[in-house]
């Protein structure tokens, strides 16, 4: 850190905002391939949560791409610098007293390390696993088409790997569970953690 950059600490702390809000906020990521489900997981859990009174908000892989990081191409270096402004922007928004969804395919095992030191206890890692081939079923956005046609490069499960989590928080195998089932299973971590 630049030593002319001094933080300051304000008098409301995070424990006092979680301490008004009567739960502790978190950051939910979302891992997996384009298409395992990850952004209809987070937003029907979001739903859930918003429904019950939790101050929530989602970031997107699209939607991010679309403002903060749109100077960001796919290349490993940006796809690395994308992940660390996204748990940058999350740690304010936690600090805020918001349960944090974002849904990446964060395709790295190094960079969700990363995330996870920077955001200690306040972290829970969801791997939406699903095979490549239903991944490619699924394909809503005909990305995987134009990635096998050679038209997007570097595109992860094709050609830029996927390195599966090792120990995440809770794994959703999302081509065998209902997304109602996926929720409730992701549901019941959350609320153990964040209350």
């Amino acid at each position: 850190m630049n030593e002319n950059i001094i933080p300051h600490n304000h008098e409301i702390t995070q424990a006092d905002r979680a301490k008004k809000l009567g739960y502790r906020p978190f950051l939910i990521w979302f891992v997996g391939l384009s298409g395992s489900g990850k952004s209809t997981l987070a937003s029907n859990l979001e739903t859930k949560l918003f429904n019950e009174g939790i101050n929530t908000y989602i970031l997107d892989g699209d939607n991010i791409r679309s403002g903060l990081n749109k100077d960001l191409d796919f290349s490993d270096e940006s796809r690395k610098e994308n992940l660390r402004r996204i748990t940058e922007v999350s740690n304010l928004f936690v600090d805020a007293g918001t349960v944090v969804l974002t849904a990446f395919i964060t395709p790295f095992q190094e960079e969700r390390a990363k995330i996870r030191e920077k955001m200690g206890e306040k972290y829970i890692e969801v791997f939406v696993n699903c095979p490549l081939e239903e991944c490619e079923k699924r394909d809503v956005k005909g990305l995987y088409a134009k990635a096998r046609r050679g038209e997007i490069k570097n595109f992860t499960g094709i050609d830029s790997p996927f390195e599966a989590p090792l120990s995440p928080d809770i794994e959703i195998e999302s081509h065998k569970l209902t997304i109602d089932e996926g929720v409730q299973k992701i549901y019941d971590l959350v609320i153990e953690k964040i209350k």
